[in-house]
């Protein structure tokens, strides 16, 4: 029982902890990608990028 308490609490602590990251086209996003080497991004991310921090139509 103790082994499951433990492994529940560490699911819980990282699910919370993931959730930290800033929603997909925000300002606060785009900042974060400009900060991270270009070369560790995601195809996704790349495009999203793009879409989101480039070629942003409401500035």
């Amino acid at each position: 029982m103790k082994t499951m308490t433990k492994a529940l609490t560490l699911v819980m602590g990282l699910w919370l902890l993931s959730g930290c990251t800033p929603e997909v086209g925000s300002k606060a996003w785009c900042k974060m990608m400009d900060e991270k080497p270009k070369g560790d991004w995601t195809a996704n991310q790349a495009t999203d990028y793009a879409k989101h921090c480039i070629f942003r139509s409401d500035d």
